[in-house]
């Protein structure tokens, strides 16, 4: 491989990505596009929970309970109902999300023995009925353990204790950051560099080229060096939105960030190459990016946990690069992990890069 003859091909490369008119404006819209709109639409976060409440109680506990229940910020007190069936009512039509009954002489009874509260959640929506019965639970469990403090009572042992590690308010967003930053590296260093061999290819210059005494390693390189750069760029600016914006630093070595970056930013150039290599035109290669694309948003855990997939999909993510890099970016942000912890990620996210670049070296053909 030639230096001189690299350097010369990068300065091509650079002239021809500021002369053209998408290239530029992709690289300074989307990462400001992804990070500041899909974790506000993107967002599992459950407010305005519906509760309907029956209070066979009538006590003053009972009353406090239904207060702090209303007052909580996530929660709102939609009917006070005098049966369990009024109450089952409300939900099947719509205007209650959970259904908190307090029993009678509760609190006599929970004073004596700790008596317990009965929830029920409307599992239609899966997601909301699970977390909006979780904040009531909270609610109450706040409510009683300030009534005992405040009446001299003993902590009872129906009051368990809750500690979120890692990410104590379980903001949804700050889960989904972290992980966002996968797609702006698929796009810049995969869908981009595909579609910028492909353009060449159709407009000739890729002929002009294989004429030429270039290895197919410089010319490789000179294709993806600067989307590597670019890509670094886009991660910083991710980062940098995310602390602005959102208040997101994280926890952990930045450098592992930007380690996982480049060798990520390597396995999708790899793919990107050769899929824009066994392309024909860019209306293919586009199609069958976008195809990988999907695949990678839907089974890396991006959106969707692995572990409440099915067993045989689980499976599959093991040879789903992205999913790797999701973990490495969320362990790194959230919990502080380092290189060495993470070490398996990283060893095989290197191994998809270095079989993915081998793959694109060799399907890229030179014609004498």
């Amino acid at each position: 491989m030639n230096p001189q003859i690299l350097k010369a091909l990068l300065r091509k490369e650079i002239t021809l990505m500021r002369r053209n008119p998408i290239i530029p404006k992709i690289i300074l819209v989307m990462p400001l596009m992804v990070m500041l709109f899909i974790p506000l639409v993107a967002n599992l976060d459950v407010k305005n929970v519906n509760v309907a409440v029956i209070d066979n109680d009538h006590s003053l506990l009972s009353r406090r309970i239904i207060v702090d229940a209303d007052a909580a910020d996530a929660i709102t007190v939609a009917a006070i109902c005098n049966s369990h069936s009024e109450a089952m009512d409300a939900i099947e039509n719509g205007y209650a999300d959970v259904l908190l009954t307090i029993p009678y002489d509760y609190s006599k009874k929970f004073q004596e023995n700790g008596s317990v509260v009965d929830i029920e959640s409307n599992g239609v929506n899966a997601t909301k009925g699970m977390l909006g019965a979780r904040y009531v639970a909270q609610s109450v469990i706040e409510t009683l353990r300030q009534w005992q403090t405040e009446n001299g009572l003993s902590a009872t042992s129906s009051e368990p204790s809750v500690i979120n590690r890692y990410n104590p308010t379980l903001d949804f967003r700050n889960y989904m950051i972290p992980a966002l930053m996968v797609v702006l590296l698929i796009i810049i260093c995969g869908f981009l560099p595909a579609l910028n061999l492909v353009s060449e290819k159709e407009e000739g210059t890729l002929d002009a080229m294989n004429v030429t005494p270039v290895s197919r390693l410089t010319f490789v390189l000179s294709k993806l060096i600067p989307f590597w750069i670019i890509g670094l760029i886009v991660v910083t600016v991710g980062m940098l939105v995310g602390w602005l914006v959102y208040g997101l630093i994280p926890e952990g070595n930045i450098g592992a960030i930007y380690l996982a970056a480049i060798l990520f930013s390597l396995v999708m150039s790899g793919l990107g190459v050769s899929i824009a290599n066994q392309s024909a035109t860019m209306l293919q290669s586009i199609f069958v990016m976008f195809a990988f694309i999907m695949i990678f948003q839907l089974m890396s855990g991006l959106f969707t946990p692995i572990g409440s997939m099915p067993p045989w999909a689980q499976a599959i993510t093991y040879a789903i690069p992205p999913r790797y890099f999701i973990e490495i970016m969320r362990a790194v942000y959230l919990k502080g992990a380092t290189v060495i912890e993470l070490r398996t990620q990283y060893l095989i996210l290197a191994a998809f890069s270095i079989i993915l670049l081998l793959i694109a070296s060799a399907t890229y053909k030179k014609r004498a």
